[in-house]
């Protein structure tokens, strides 16, 4: 909406966002339009419908959503959001890094978007803990490292999870298997060897896992064990298990290593995954 800008504008409008902001986190109230309204009236400023909704949907974002990164996140082609400064926001469509046109109001505004992220996954992050890795209600992965461990900015990343696994049909014709390949990998499966996918970040690791898995046969279980829940193999059996970091006493940790060495009875017989962080390998074996 275009009346958010104006607020934001030269005549001084952020501050008056800002105050309105800060009151409604006060009061722990829902950024509804009459709540913005009324908080707006209340520092003595009369604004038209268009400009009250504006003001509302621009606050919602920052209290609740993912502030001005949400459009981004929308797009259904984004598989990736980073942020490295107020003023610099990239995404990935799948073609590598693309500097957008979307900006923060400063740098404290993207501490707070992080912060904010991190309390919703239950995740701590200060300056005692810098920096976190955790997944979001609705699967998105964050990473965020503050300042002074982030130089200059606090940094932020944001990977969208894809809502179904490809098939090897479809990896194909995107290039991601070559010409052939999809013949190497069903036997790959058939055979039942053990085997490693590794790669840089961005570079198809989850995405190939996901359709590997959805190659075993239906009469048999998988068992995920994953650092962060991401893999959606298309398969009608599947238990997933995740990794969880220990709380501020430092209890109820449980690592990817307790998984593998006590399955709990998960896989008695099936396949087992183990995937780790992105920049380790996925690792699955067959019984």
């Amino acid at each position: 909406m275009s009346p958010v800008p104006a607020l934001g504008g030269p005549s001084g409008g952020q501050g008056l966002l800002e105050a309105v902001r800060r009151r409604l986190a006060e009061s722990g109230a829902e950024p509804t339009p009459a709540r913005v309204a009324a908080a707006l009236r209340a520092q003595g400023r009369l604004l038209g419908d268009a400009e009250v909704l504006g003001a509302a949907e621009a606050l919602r974002c920052e209290l609740v959503g993912t502030g001005p990164l949400e459009p981004l996140l929308a797009d259904p082609a984004v598989t990736d959001v980073l942020v490295s400064a107020p003023d610099r926001v990239w995404v990935d469509r799948g073609s590598g890094l693309e500097l957008t046109d979307v900006s923060f109001a400063d740098a404290p505004a993207v501490r707070r978007l992080a912060q904010r992220l991190a309390a919703v996954a239950g995740r701590r992050l200060d300056d005692a803990r810098p920096w976190v890795d955790a997944r979001l209600p609705d699967g998105t992965r964050m990473h965020a490292v503050l300042p002074p461990v982030a130089v200059g900015s606090t940094c932020l990343s944001l990977r969208v999870v894809r809502p179904r696994a490809f098939s090897v049909a479809e990896l194909t014709d995107a290039g991601t298997v070559p010409p052939g390949g999809e013949r190497i990998l069903r036997a790959l499966i058939e055979a039942r060897v053990s085997y490693l996918i590794s790669g840089g970040t961005g570079s198809g690791k989850t995405t190939l896992l996901s359709t590997l898995l959805g190659l075993v046969g239906e009469r048999e279980r998988i068992v995920l064990a994953e650092d962060s829940a991401e893999l959606r193999p298309d398969h009608a059996h599947v238990v997933r298990l995740e990794a969880r970091p220990a709380n501020q006493e430092g209890a109820g940790l449980v690592t990817l290593r307790d998984w593998s060495a006590r399955p709990c009875g998960c896989a008695p017989t099936g396949w087992w995954s183990v995937r780790y962080g992105a920049r380790r390998p996925s690792i699955c074996w067959p019984p």
